[in-house]
């Protein structure tokens, strides 16, 4: 099937759609054919260097989608908010009438040695990485299993959830936590033929800077270098690159992998 019609009459709920990876994921799938459920929480975090996405970000998505031609229903909600992620996505499946992909993409990332994390770093990465994937799924999959069509389910993780990355032990825990539970998930929800996998993303342009995560990172990086090198000449990735494989897994194509961690990793996991 030619890519552009592969999610043709088939609506998506991305979360963290107001820039960066949910942006383009949401933007992805609509020139793939489908609608788009889109929520962002468009606030600054507490515990982050960098400004949050903004609710113009948001109506930027919501153009740029609505540019392909689809529908798509955007709401300003925070994944840390279960009874408002519900009802941003159950208006959307109202209004769009069915629900086929889940994309799990929100989330935040802050630095320190692990024993200098804040209680408030800690409990504002885990709360809106890792909670706010189980919130995303826990309002999604009764849909995806009512509706008996199957279904796909992604959750962002990173190089990060499936290495040690230093100076972002709190990150690192939650990228961790959604690997194993979309494991459990993909083995629970097999026989409803949805399938649910992670893709797992280097270094993506999206305004943040590892290196401004910590100083540590770039006093240390003659010693850490392998940490962080990528095998192919490339140093960062583009959101777009990252879409293009989330589309990808969830389209028929890729309709007998489900439990996988997909690296979009410019090879900076191979040791």
């Amino acid at each position: 099937m030619d890519a552009a019609g592969r999610f043709e009459n088939k609506v998506a709920f991305v979360t963290g759609a107001a820039r960066g990876q949910g942006r383009a994921e949401a933007v992805q799938f609509a020139r793939e054919g489908a609608d788009i459920i889109a929520i962002d929480a468009c606030i600054d975090f507490a515990s982050t260097a960098y400004p949050g996405a903004t609710e113009e970000d948001l109506a930027e998505t919501v153009r740029l989608v609505e540019t392909t031609g689809r529908r798509i229903v955007a709401t300003t909600a925070d994944v840390r908010d279960f009874d408002a992620l519900s009802r941003a996505l159950a208006d959307g499946v109202d209004r769009l009438g069915r629900l086929d992909v889940v994309v799990a993409n929100a989330g935040i990332c802050s630095g320190a040695l692990s024993w200098e994390i804040t209680l408030e770093q800690w409990r504002e990465t885990v709360d809106v990485n890792l909670t706010g994937v189980f919130h995303t799924a826990k309002a999604a999959v009764p849909y995806l299993i009512e509706q008996g069509e199957g279904g796909a389910v992604v959750f962002t993780s990173s190089v990060s959830g499936l290495k040690g990355t230093p100076f972002t032990g709190h990150y690192v825990a939650t990228k961790h936590g959604i690997t194993g539970l979309a494991k459990t998930m993909a083995n629970e929800l097999g026989e409803h033929r949805i399938r649910v996998n992670t893709v797992h993303p280097a270094g993506v342009e999206t305004g943040m800077k590892v290196s401004d995560l910590h100083p540590l990172i770039a006093k240390y990086a003659t010693t850490l270098g392998p940490i962080y090198m990528n095998s192919l000449p490339y140093e960062i990735l583009q959101p777009e690159d990252v879409a293009a494989v989330v589309a990808w897994v969830c389209s028929d194509e890729a309709k007998y992998i489900t439990g996988a961690q997909i690296p979009v990793d410019l090879g900076n996991l191979i040791r």
